[in-house]
């Protein structure tokens, strides 16, 4: 097939995003079909209501299906929420073969080996994703298949989430009358639209900020090997928008978007805006000032727990800085703000060389959305696959679809 059209589904804190895309041979990216719709039943993206959250899912994947003319059956879908956390961990087993060449199930059984690390009961694997061999004491070895070597070593970067949130989620899913392919942690899929590879080697963090969350992944050589998500957003914003001026958070979100900035060198003090305020229909006016101190502060204070996450993980190992992705990023002055505070370059990214139905679509919200099918691509359409992927319905499926296709191109 000179094409092949995967699937990505967004459960997202306000908004549920689907995605129909095509992938040609050459990885070109083309989107035949989207749906956005308000998301409810949802709190800092965990299911609390799953008629709600089905009934938004199958919204968005009916609204997909009218403009691609195509029947979803399955969908690489994204986790998010606070419970998403990642941790390091090694294998080591010994060459088997009488040639002690390294081979595949070598491979396999050292990514087995690192898997085994105690992990509860209430916790459930999304990735193992290998960062790295050491063969013989060899480091820094990205492919050991066909050396020689008595030792073989993998360090592994797995990712969990909790399994009561995964099943409600799958619930979901699976109500709307869709087959999960693979629950992929947002941040990775957000990675996967954003970032370049020569960003991923030198070493880089990616926080995509949503409305109840951010989720923050960070890399060196090439992989991940830190997974956090924080419990706030830009909704968090937007409620101290509506404390403060004492007005709805329609307006207050209206107030953001439009007059909202980070960087305060920036406004005009003698600037004023109209704010519909609680209670008086005829409202008043504002310093505009007044507002973005407002959204500077909280924005700041968001930043500041960014930086605590990086210092406390990755210490000076991050040169390529910060990249800010998802919607919270759009607000004017973030990265100025981010730069001041963290103190390393930063950047708002959002996904590019994609074709086909993007209007409203290339923007830093949709990064996870579209992430979500170039990891489809990328770590399902080939057939030298060297990531562990653990689904319900989907690692496994995953890992048997890869090989017929390296059968049968």
């Amino acid at each position: 097939m000179e094409r092949e059209t995967f699937v990505g589904i967004d459960v997202g804190t306000t908004k549920v995003v689907a995605l129909i895309g095509e992938v040609a041979r050459d990885g070109g990216l083309t989107i035949i079909g989207k749906g956005i719709v308000p998301a409810s039943g949802l709190r800092k993206g965990i299911v609390v209501n799953i008629d709600q959250t089905v009934h938004s899912i199958t919204a968005a994947v009916e609204k997909a299906e009218r403009h691609a003319g195509y029947k979803i059956e399955r969908a690489f879908v994204g986790v998010g929420g606070q419970h998403v956390e990642g941790l390091n961990s090694p294998g080591q087993v010994a060459v088997a073969g009488p040639r002690r060449e390294v081979a595949q199930e070598d491979v396999n059984r050292s990514i087995e080996v690192a898997r085994a690390v105690s992990i509860p009961s209430t916790r459930e694997v999304l990735h193992v994703i290998p960062r790295g061999y050491t063969v013989d004491g060899q480091e820094g070895v990205m492919n050991p298949l066909g050396m020689s070597a008595v030792r073989l070593e993998v360090e592994t970067h797995i990712v969990t989430a909790s399994a009561t949130a995964v099943q409600n989620l799958t619930k979901c899913v699976t109500a709307a009358d869709v087959r999960i392919d693979e629950l992929v942690a947002a941040g990775l899929a957000s990675a996967e639209a954003v970032l370049s590879p020569t960003e991923r080697d030198l070493g880089v963090a990616v926080a995509d900020i949503g409305a109840g969350t951010i989720d923050l992944t960070l890399f060196a050589e090439g992989s991940p090997f830190h997974t956090a998500v924080l419990p706030v957003g830009g909704a968090n914003v937007t409620n101290d928008v509506a404390i403060g001026l004492k007005t709805s958070l329609h307006v207050a979100e209206a107030l953001k978007v439009e007059h909202g900035t980070c960087d305060l060198a920036g406004v005009d003090p003698d600037e004023v805006i109209s704010v519909t305020v609680l209670g008086d229909e005829a409202g008043r006016t504002v310093e505009r000032l007044d507002v973005c101190r407002i959204i500077e502060a909280r924005m700041r204070e968001t930043f500041e727990m960014i930086r605590t996450e990086i210092l406390a993980a990755a210490p000076g190992m991050l040169p390529a800085g910060l990249v800010l992705t998802g919607g919270g990023a759009q607000l004017a002055g973030a990265a100025v703000l981010g730069r001041d505070v963290l103190e390393m370059p930063v950047r708002v990214a959002a996904p590019v060389d994609v074709g086909g139905l993007v209007d409203g679509l290339l923007e830093p919200g949709s990064a996870t959305a579209i992430g979500l099918l170039l990891w489809g691509a990328r770590h399902v359409a080939a057939a030298e696959l060297t990531t562990y992927e653990s689904a319900p319905g989907g690692g496994l499926l995953a890992r048997i679809r890869a090989a017929f296709r390296s059968v049968f191109p």
